[in-house]
């Protein structure tokens, strides 16, 4: 996807960055530490990472915060995020603007490692690829992160619960626009396309992938305001907002989940890894 697409599709869709900040989750231990060892930098001492479509930094604050100290490149291009992640102050971040098309202060082979949080299936095609290629030392790793809710799920995954697939189906239905989202599952398909159709391939396949399973409990509310940091969702106006909030409703009721004793509804996903080296 083009640059400028991808920024007004990403303007557009998290416009309201401090409560994508505030509700969305971030990411189990297991699942960093199984992603910096792919990496090869899991207790490399001053490791040079770019975090490539950085966000607001829920990833990022888990490599500012770890033992190696890390020399870290935040990359991002949509500004309210980008500010954001610049409050924070985090120990060894460099905030920088930038697409993944486009990285323009990141010298050739700087990077040990490139992680893409939350974001690659916004710019999977074969500029970007070229990209971080460039950016990556040789025998580098590009790995990929992001927690997949039941109720944001591939169509072909399973859902734990009734209320889950029914918000899945309807989020499914909503208006598209921008690139395809994770859910869609289209985001592999560049790494397969960059085997066959170029002579040298910049990338490893078939990639790797992991997936560590969680559950975790929301009072209602919280879980919609979650449910509302989805670009899809957070764009709908008016009546429509209003109809699938009153669906959401609907959906979200005891016979259809599990809710304990606190009136908490259980909240079932995965955090899904994948990876690929720098050929």
């Amino acid at each position: 996807m083009a640059s400028a697409e991808y920024l007004q599709a990403s303007s557009t869709g998290f416009k309201d960055a401090k409560a994508y900040d505030a509700h969305r989750p971030s990411y189990p231990p297991a699942a960093v530490e199984s992603l910096l060892g792919r990496l090869g930098v899991a207790g490399k001492p001053r490791a040079r990472i770019v975090d490539l479509a950085a966000g607001t930094g829920k990833f990022t604050e888990l490599l500012s915060a770890r033992p190696e100290e890390y020399e870290i490149l935040a990359v991002e291009p949509t500004a309210s995020m980008r500010e954001t992640l610049a409050e924070k102050g985090l120990r060894g971040v460099e905030v920088k603007d930038g697409t993944a098309e486009r990285m323009e202060d990141v010298g050739d082979g700087w990077a040990d490692g490139v992680v893409v949080a939350q974001a690659f299936h916004w710019f999977a095609n074969e500029t970007a690829l070229a990209e971080i290629h460039r950016v990556l030392k040789t025998g580098g790793t590009l790995a990929m992160i992001w927690n997949i809710e039941d109720y944001n799920k591939p169509a072909s995954w399973p859902a734990a619960s009734k209320w889950e697939q029914a918000l899945n189906d309807r989020i499914f239905a909503l208006p598209d626009f921008g690139p395809p989202r994770f859910r869609s599952n289209k985001w592999p398909q560049v790494f397969d396309r960059q085997a066959v159709s170029s002579a040298k391939p910049l990338f490893s396949t078939p990639i790797g992938e992991d997936k560590f399973p969680w559950t975790v409990w929301l009072d209602k509310e919280a879980l919609w305001r979650r449910v509302n940091t989805l670009s899809h969702v957070f764009t709908l106006g008016g009546e429509d907002k209003a109809a699938f909030r009153r669906a959401f409703d609907e959906d979200v009721t005891e016979g259809n989940g599990e809710f304990n004793e606190k009136g908490e509804v259980g909240v079932h996903g995965v955090t899904f890894l994948a990876w690929s080296k720098k050929l």
